[in-house]
C-alpha cells in the first residue's frame, strides 16, 4: 500500500502544479493587472515622496545645556505640543499627486565616546519656530545649527563592528508607560536632589561608552490621525457589515476602556443588573487609560545603534540599549521591549552573516534619512509620555563627560554707560 502511495505522489504532484500553471494563466488578463497596478502606484507614490522630502531644507539643532535645569518634564511637554501638526496633507492632491506629508520630527539622544548630546532634525521652515519655543520653556540653553552627524559615519563591516534595534510596547498602546507623574517629578515641595528622574539611566549608560565607540537613540515622531484600519464589525446601529473602518487611538482607547468597565457588571448580557465596585487595579488602570488618550498623541519610532571601531566591541553595551527603556515599564499597563534587531540567536538563521550584514545598513540607512517605519515597531506616545522619555535633565544628572555650558546667559545691567 506505501509503495504504491509513493508511487502515484509525484505523478499527482506535477499534475496538480501543471493543472495550477494552467489555470493562472488562462486567467492572467484578470490578476495581473490588478498586480501591476499596486505596483505601479507604490512606486509612484515612493517617487512623489521621495520628490518632495528632497525639497525639504533639513536642519539638525544641538540643544546645549546650562549646569543647572530646574525646570520638570512638563516643560517638555508644552514645547512637544507645538510639534503637534496635522496639516501638508490635508486634501488628496496634496497627498497623492504632490507627494506631501505632515511634518516629521527627529529627537536624538547621542554619546559620541561617552559625551552625551541633544539634537533635533526638522525641517528648514520650523527652525525659527522651534527655537523660540525651546526658549520659552528653557531661557538659559543654547541652540546650534550643527552638520548632520551622521554624514560623518560610513558603515563597512570590516573597520565597524555595529548592533541595532527598533522598540515597541508591549500591549496596546492606548495602555500608558510609566511617566514623570508617576515618578512624582511633579509633586510639590520636593528638592532637585531628592527627584527621581527616569531619564538619568540613559544618560548614564551614554556617559559610560568608551573610546572609538559611539550609541545613538533616534526617537521620529510625527502627529497621530485618524489612519487606523479595523477588522470587519457589524455596525449595531446602521445594521449593516462595515467593509473598511478607520479609528484614532483615542477612540480604540475608549473602546478599551467600556471594555473593561463590562467586566464589573453582575451579568454582561444585562447591565441593568448592575455593576460591582472595581478593584483597586481596575481602578488605576481605567483612570490611567482615560488620562492617557486625554492628551494630543504622536506617531511614534524608535531606534537605538551601537557603533564601535573593529577590536573596541563591548557586548554589555547590547545589554544597555536592551535595558534601556525599562524604568519606564510597568506590568499592569505598558512597557518597552524588541521590536526587531540587526543580530540573530541561532547561527542556521543567517548563513555567512549575510542577513545580519543587510540588516546593519538598513538600520543606518533608515537612521540617516530619519525614515519612519510604519510596518515595524510603530507606536503611539501623547506628548507625556514622549516628555518623559525625552527632556532636558536637571541637576539630579551628575554624568561627568554629559555636555552642559559653563556658563550663565544673562543680560547686561540697563545702568551701564553709553
Amino acid at each position: 500500500m506505501l509503495e504504491t502511495f509513493v508511487a502515484i505522489l509525484p505523478n499527482t504532484f506535477e499534475g496538480l502544479v501543471g493543472e495550477t500553471i494552467n489555470i493562472l494563466y488562462l486567467l492572467l488578463p484578470l490578476w495581473l493587472p490588478f498586480f501591476l497596478v499596486i505596483i505601479l502606484w507604490n512606486k509612484w507614490m515612493d517617487y512623489i515622496t521621495t520628490k518632495f522630502s528632497n525639497k525639504q531644507n533639513y536642519k539638525l539643532l544641538e540643544i546645549r545645556l546650562p549646569t543647572e535645569i530646574r525646570k520638570t518634564p512638563q516643560a517638555m511637554e508644552l514645547f512637544l505640543n507645538t510639534l503637534f501638526v496635522t496639516s501638508g496633507e490635508s486634501t488628496w492632491i496634496a497627498k497623492y499627486i504632490n507627494g506631501k506629508s505632515r511634518p516629521t520630527f527627529s529627537l536624538e539622544m547621542v554619546s559620541f565616546e561617552g559625551q552625551v548630546k541633544f539634537f533635533i532634525w526638522t525641517r528648514g521652515i520650523w527652525k525659527n519656530l522651534i527655537e523660540s519655543q525651546i526658549y520659552a520653556q528653557y531661557p538659559d540653553i543654547e541652540i546650534f545649527e550643527v552638520p548632520n552627524y551622521t554624514n560623518f559615519i560610513k558603515f563597512d563591516p570590516k573597520s565597524l563592528a555595529l548592533w541595532g534595534l527598533e522598540y515597541k510596547l508591549s500591549k496596546a498602546d492606548f495602555y500608558p508607560i510609566k511617566t514623570y507623574v508617576d515618578y512624582s517629578m511633579e509633586k510639590p515641595g520636593v528638592k532637585e536632589e531628592e527627584k527621581v528622574d527616569p531619564i538619568t539611566p540613559i544618560i548614564e549608560f551614554l556617559g559610560s561608552i568608551g573610546q572609538g565607540q559611539q550609541v545613538w537613540f533616534q526617537i521620529i515622531v510625527k502627529a497621530h490621525k485618524k489612519e487606523r484600519r479595523v477588522k470587519l464589525a457589524w455596525n449595531e446601529r446602521l445594521s449593516k457589515l462595515e467593509l473598511t473602518k478607520t479609528e484614532s487611538w483615542k477612540e480604540q482607547g475608549e473602546e478599551e476602556i467600556k471594555n473593561l468597565m463590562k467586566k464589573t457588571y453582575l451579568d454582561p448580557k444585562d447591565p441593568s443588573k448592575g455593576m460591582r465596585i472595581p478593584t483597586k487595579g481596575e481602578a488605576n488602570i481605567i483612570g490611567a487609560i482615560e488620562r492617557n488618550i486625554s492628551k494630543l498623541s504622536f506617531d511614534c519610532n524608535i531606534r537605538g545603534i551601537y557603533f564601535a571601531e573593529n577590536g573596541k566591541f563591548d557586548p554589555i553595551n547590547i545589554m544597555g540599549l536592551l535595558g534601556a527603556f525599562k524604568q519606564y515599564n510597568s506590568l499592569d499597563l505598558n512597557g518597552f521591549s524588541p521590536a526587531w534587531a540587526t543580530g540573530f540567536d541561532y547561527p542556521w538563521e543567517d548563513f555567512r552573516g549575510i542577513r545580519e550584514r543587510n540588516n546593519q545598513r538598513k538600520i543606518v540607512n533608515e537612521y540617516k534619512r530619519r525614515a519612519f517605519s510604519g510596518d515595524r515597531g510603530s507606536f503611539v506616545l501623547n506628548t507625556e509620555e514622549l516628555a518623559t522619555i525625552f527632556h532636558f535633565p536637571g541637576g539630579v544628572s551628575q554624568t561627568p563627560t554629559f555636555s552642559r555650558l559653563m556658563s550663565k546667559k544673562a543680560e547686561a545691567p540697563f545702568d551701564l554707560p553709553t
